[in-house]
């Protein structure tokens, strides 16, 4: 099998081209997606090799770019638009939570909308006010959107191919503080035999506490059990990777062996996801657990500035106090 060591970023690369070449009904449209190749180079080279008919360079409007894209669907094309940072969205969530996300219900099932928004989100790079926010609740409370989120290379290659090639409008969390993180992909592997767009999976197995994260936090996750083993506690990491519709299966099986479960994300608390995560892990594991379900997350404040943003981002301290406090009950 072909694999090959990529960078988050380069997979999610690699794998919207596979995508180009593969179906020629996919479109790539965004603010500066073509000769630029996204601000984060995402789709760099990809307009070059595939024409500016396919790889679409559009004006700075994100509800004009949602728009077009719904137009585009619904005559049989498969548009993947880019938002160019998190907090750019909102002028296009009229569009996706309006229109996006209920034209298949609205007719009865005839229409469907086979579209991909891509959204760089999350904190850590050191970026200015509206590009660090997390705003994937808002999209996984709207019914008729599904909402993932990869957290390594490989998943990026092939979650990016399979929500391409899904029917239903698909938004696509990218944890843009780990585009430059290295990991391997196999460039052979099936699509549809790896694991379902809509499934978790355990990223590392244990046996004392459950841990579950998604996007940017799971590497925060995964560098908490690491630390956690040296003290002799091994800690069980769950990637969700999909945040609507939830797969809390391997969690659950997993929440009744430790008996004990940290939630972990960077969104603020209030309302957030670890708040929904965490009502269903009670509701199923209530007679395994040990102790409350226990809830990591950013603060309930806008985004602060750059400068002290270490100070509100979840990290490993934070994750290993929620972890000793669940043993303290």
């Amino acid at each position: 099998m072909a694999t090959e060591t990529l960078t988050l970023g380069k997979a999610l690369n690699t794998g919207l081209r596979r995508a180009l070449e593969n179906d020629p009904k996919v479109v790539i449209m965004g603010e500066d997606v073509g000769k630029l190749g996204g601000v984060f180079r995402i789709t760099d080279g990809l307009q070059k090799d595939f024409g500016d008919q396919r790889v679409i360079d559009t004006p700075l409007a994100e509800s004009g770019i949602i728009g077009t894209a719904v137009g585009l669907a619904i005559r049989g094309f498969r548009p993947v638009c880019e938002i160019q940072f998190d907090g750019f969205v909102y002028p296009a969530y009229d569009q996706i939570v309006s229109q996006v996300a209920k034209m298949h219900y609205r007719s009865q099932g005839k229409v469907r909308i086979p579209m991909v928004i891509r959204i760089p989100f999350g904190g850590g790079i050191g970026a200015v006010e509206h590009h660090s926010e997390s705003p994937e609740a808002y999209f996984a409370h709207t019914a008729g959107l599904k909402v993932v989120s990869c957290a390594n290379p490989q998943d990026a290659y092939v979650m990016i191919q399979q929500a391409i090639a899904s029917d239903d409008p698909v938004v696509f969390l990218e944890p843009k503080r780990r585009y430059w993180e290295k990991g391997p992909v196999d460039l052979d592997a099936p699509i549809a035999d790896a694991y379902p767009l809509h499934s978790a999976r355990v990223a590392r197995p244990g046996t004392d506490a459950t841990v579950l994260a998604y996007g940017p936090m799971v590497r925060t996750a995964l560098d908490a059990a690491t630390a956690a083993a040296e003290d002799g506690r091994e800690l069980e990491v769950i990637d969700l990777r999909t945040i609507s519709p939830l797969d809390l299966t391997a969690a659950y099986e997993s929440v009744r062996r430790t008996g004990r479960c940290v939630v972990v994300h960077e969104a603020p608390g209030n309302l957030g996801l670890g708040s929904e995560i965490a009502a269903r892990i009670t509701e199923e594991c209530f007679y395994s657990l040990e102790s409350p379900v226990l809830r990591v997350t950013g603060f309930d404040t806008p985004y602060p500035a750059a400068r002290v943003e270490e100070e509100y981002l979840p990290d490993l301290d934070r994750v290993l106090d929620a972890v000793d406090r669940t043993f303290g009950w």
